[in-house]
């Protein structure tokens, strides 16, 4: 009963930290932490981002792609072996892949505004920023519809009932004597 799930887990989670280390020793960028604001005390303000992201950036971004694929396993693995059918298994990838999107969205419009210096909006907030506010929310509510819509089907069906209500009808005999 060994699910290949538990070693994509720990493989995601070992690239997670092998990018971590990978960050953590990367060359610093001067004033990569920001500057003192000029009017706000104890307020900063955030250096070249080009920068910043320079020695970093992919790094960053990968990071962030095995942190969705981490949250899909994850939400994955809270559903028993036997019912991760084809089209369970469709569901997550295409989960992932909105998550994937996202992110990607967010990571590209960013580095366009450092690129070209332009901001252009959405709904309120630069692109980029819009994607961060809007579109998280967004690439969560499929693994939320997963739960809500088949709690039944996947995570706590009508045998799983029955079966925890003879569990604690047994331990009720069991301390009754």
């Amino acid at each position: 009963m060994h699910s290949k799930l538990i070693y994509v887990i720990f493989a995601t989670v070992l690239l997670i930290a092998g990018i971590l280390v990978a960050i953590f020793l990367a060359e610093s960028v001067p004033n990569g932490a920001g500057l003192a604001h000029a009017q706000f005390n104890g307020m900063r303000v955030g250096g070249n981002g080009a920068a910043r992201l320079e020695h970093i950036g992919f790094l960053a971004f990968a990071f962030q792609a095995l942190l969705l694929l981490l949250i899909v396993c994850l939400a994955a693995l809270g559903v028993a072996e036997e019912r991760r059918s084809r089209g369970f298994w469709a569901y997550m990838g295409g989960t992932l892949l909105f998550s994937l999107f996202v992110w990607w969205q967010m990571y590209s419009n960013h580095q366009a505004f450092l690129e070209t210096g332009v901001t252009n909006y959405f709904m309120g907030f630069p692109v980029a920023t819009a994607w961060q506010v809007y579109g998280t929310w967004l690439a969560a509510i499929p693994l939320i519809i997963l739960y809500s819509v088949g709690f039944r089907k996947f995570i706590f069906t009508d045998e799983d009932e029955q079966k925890f209500e003879r569990l604690l009808e047994h331990i009720a005999k069991k301390s009754e004597q």
